[in-house]
């Protein structure tokens, strides 16, 4: 059997595991560890309150995916519906802004696992930036292999991590009611969650840190042709994840806010999950925190690892990029070329984020160019959608509002955000966010290139 005769294993996935991977995606545990803090100094009481009105606006993109999705059932996603919707030059722009921000996620994405790891195992090591890049390394290459040996083992390893990190956090959401109800730190108060609280500036300055908070739940439509019900399952998914991590998301910043100090949340950086273990439980049980972060890392590392894979497959099957990056594996049927790709890129990006002067950093830096990239291709669905149903979205109200008007809100919301990013950011956070997505017109224009040679050599 040739490499171009395989498929990606058709309906190896339930709703249960396309649910589990979408919960993964967002990473509940590392989300909340690596930007609680940075949430908290920004815009104070009101983060359970950014949090809340962010994510009703996700789930505009939320609903452009899955009816999307029901149309057009394709492992590149957004890549696809863009592409078929405005044209292959903009599909192109979203494939490649996942892409980027995938890669750049091999990085934010090992560096917690490999912190969590040194705590665990060498404490004194935890803040060394080249001892964090060595063992993220060792993590990224495990997970890689991983994934590559098929969908099945990569699904039975998720529920696992899955488990472990929602556990630990209810438990800590739990413990804070129990022992904190009647002496909160900050006293719980419904303006919280007031809208008349915020001004424009101050929810827009949270705003594209919440937008990270809620990015990876789309995984599930990446691995669309991998899951039963492909039309449907996948989309239905993606909405039920958003509902279980929105829920998590904004207990546990309550939790922290009725635990902690202003003081204790700064000093935590980004190990804001293990100092509120630690004022909850007793060790060695408060260690639980720092097994959930890991595990957390290792999960979204394995479902970014994935959304890169597929998009690059998808892109290379159709000729979007070079034919080779939608090689799939023989007997595993996974593409293992895109794969050895995404683990190359972040063995590189790793080692020249050793050279950085702190870890906390790193993170700050790749969270917010992540950010950037993520707004760039969940708007160009939300705009897609929209547009494709357009003629159709006006026959009820049920239509118009989940086919159109929410995509348009939450499209149109996060393009202010990024645009509204740019000038807050330093110069190598553009550089990153920006620049990623520029380069993409290196590999665009080599891939016109080729396709016109072939078509040259092909004409009589």
């Amino acid at each position: 059997m040739k490499s171009s005769d395989v498929e990606l294993k058709r309906d190896a996935l339930g709703i249960g595991e396309s649910v589990v991977m979408g919960v993964a995606g967002t990473a509940p545990a590392f989300s909340l560890a690596a930007t609680t803090a940075t949430l908290i100094a920004a815009v104070g009481v009101l983060s359970a309150g950014s949090l809340l009105y962010c994510g009703l606006i996700m789930f505009g993109v939320t609903f452009a995916f899955m009816h999307l999705n029901r149309v057009i059932s394709n492992a590149g996603a957004s890549y696809s519906w863009v592409g078929q919707v405005f044209g292959p030059t903009a599909g192109f722009i979203a494939g490649w802004s996942l892409l980027v921000a995938s890669a750049v996620f091999m990085v934010s994405g090992t560096t917690p696992a490999a912190t969590a790891t040194l705590l665990l195992l060498s404490p004194s090591r935890a803040a060394d930036p080249t001892s964090v890049a060595v063992v993220a390394a060792l993590w990224l290459s495990a997970v890689g292999i991983v994934v590559v040996k098929g969908i099945k083992p990569t699904s039975y390893t998720q529920v696992v991590l899955t488990a472990i990190e929602v556990g630990a956090l209810v438990i800590l959401i739990a413990a804070t009611a129990i022992q904190y109800g009647g002496h909160p730190a900050h006293a719980l108060n419904w303006r919280w969650f007031s809208p008349a609280e915020f001004t424009p500036t101050l929810f827009a300055t949270g705003a594209l840190t919440a937008l990270f908070f809620f990015w990876g739940w789309d995984v599930t439509l990446n691995l669309t042709e991998e899951t039963r019900d492909a039309s449907n399952a996948p989309g239905r998914s993606a909405v039920v994840a958003m509902i279980i991590v929105a829920l998590l998301f904004i207990f546990f910043v309550v939790a922290c806010q009725i635990v902690l100090t202003d003081d204790e949340i700064n000093r935590s950086s980004t190990n804001v999950v293990f100092a509120l273990a630690e004022k909850l439980l007793p060790r060695p049980w408060s260690y639980i925190a720092i097994v959930a972060v890991m595990v957390s890392t290792v999960g979204t590392l394995e479902t970014q690892i994935l959304q890169f894979t597929r998009t690059m497959y998808a892109k290379g099957r159709d000729g979007a990029l070079h034919p080779r990056y939608a090689t799939l594996h023989r007997d595993w049927q996974t593409p293992w070329v895109a794969t050895a790709v995404v683990t190359g890129i972040g063995l590189l990006l790793i080692f020249l984020s050793s050279f950085l002067p702190s870890v906390s950093a790193l993170i700050r830096l790749s969270v917010n160019a992540i950010g950037f990239q993520v707004a760039c291709y969940y708007s160009l669905a939300g705009f897609a959608c929209a547009w494709h149903f357009r003629s159709s979205a006006f026959v009820s109200v049920n239509r118009f509002v989940f086919l159109f008007l929410w995509p348009v809100v939450s499209a149109t919301f996060l393009v202010f955000i990024a645009l509204y990013s740019i000038p807050t950011f330093d110069l190598l956070t553009n550089l990153v966010g920006l620049g990623g997505i520029a380069i993409g017109v290196v590999p665009f224009l080599l891939n016109l290139r080729r396709r016109a040679k072939l078509r040259a050599q092909t004409s009589p």
